[in-house]
């Protein structure tokens, strides 16, 4: 039984080519979204240091909708997101998840770009944690941040992946014109 305080929060791992990486949700939406080919261990100390007490429930099939969304994101049929969130944040972080959702798909925004945008131009460092904190990788796409110069700078799932994504919608935008 889900309470307010404690949620039971469902986890599933998605398999995708030689992707694998974990999923969860709440009753209400897409809480997490783990780093390429790590254990189960980051969904769980995650979960435990977000939802203390809180249930984790294999549901693979709860998470079906979000799990097809994001394969579609990685075959390159899918842009946008639609399925529901149920992250929680400071109201900066909030804001700046937001900002991260209008940069364009193929599309980079260096963390200046993002502190602008969120009328913050000088909380860059700030946007940079409220960046790694991201719970939800892919689908709030904070691997569309990029250092001011165009580098590739930190990424809670490793650079190796935030290459892999960048690339991918790079492919999919260039065969889509």
């Amino acid at each position: 039984m889900e309470s307010k305080n404690k949620p039971t929060i469902y986890w599933s791992l998605l398999k995708f080519r030689d992707w694998s990486f974990y999923i969860a949700s709440t009753s209400k939406g897409l809480v997490f979204v783990g780093s390429q080919n790590k254990p189960f261990e980051e969904l769980s100390e995650w979960a435990k240091k977000r939802f203390p007490g809180s249930p984790l429930v294999e549901g693979d099939e709860k998470l079906g909708s979000y799990a097809a969304e994001i394969t579609q994101y990685l075959e390159g049929k899918r842009k946008n997101f639609t399925v529901p969130f149920d992250y929680n944040g400071t109201a900066f972080q909030l804001a700046v998840w937001n900002a991260l959702c209008e940069i364009p798909y193929g599309q980079t925004q260096s963390y200046s770009d993002i502190a602008n945008s969120i009328n913050k131009p000088a909380a860059v460092r700030a946007v940079g944690a409220a960046i790694g904190a991201n719970p939800v990788l892919i689908t709030v796409p904070c691997h569309r941040v990029v250092g001011k110069n165009g580098s590739l700078t930190g990424y809670r799932g490793g650079l190796e992946m935030k290459t892999l994504l960048l690339d991918l919608e790079r492919q999919a935008s260039f065969s889509n014109e």
